[in-house]
């Protein structure tokens, strides 16, 4: 029987996670978090330069992302020069436990995440026709 769209679960409702994901793990925001729950509070050069291969237009685009989903605190201080400072929030320091957890699977797992990978690049695979 076909079903119809609408009978079609969207990705929230078949993976509950997914908007959690979208989050957490779009592309740079996992670094960000990273650098400033080992780092502390930083300014925005200090936070470029510890994450390194991020461009000056991304990484604003993150941080305000970031800020806006409450998982980073922005600080401004109406100096002269203006100063800047950034630091993970509690809610964004809630998700320690969970980078904590990848940290230790990836340890545990990724040699055999290697291996597969080259047993199935070593491997001749029939071409299906679908």
């Amino acid at each position: 029987m076909l079903r119809s769209p609408a009978d079609t679960p969207g990705a929230e409702q078949a993976c509950p996670i997914a908007p959690v994901l979208d989050i957490v793990f779009s592309r740079w925001t996992t670094p960000i978090l990273w650098t400033l729950h080992a780092y502390g509070v930083q300014r925005f050069v200090e936070l470029h330069r510890n994450i390194g291969t991020i461009t000056p237009k991304v990484l604003t685009q993150r941080l305000r992302q970031m800020e806006r989903d409450g998982l980073v605190l922005r600080t401004y201080y109406p100096e002269v020069p203006p100063r800047v400072e950034y630091e993970i929030s509690d809610l964004g320091r809630s998700l320690a436990p969970l980078f904590a957890a990848l940290a230790d699977w990836s340890t545990e797992h990724l040699p055999a995440v290697e291996r597969a990978r080259q047993a199935f690049d070593g491997a001749e695979h029939p071409v299906t026709v679908g």
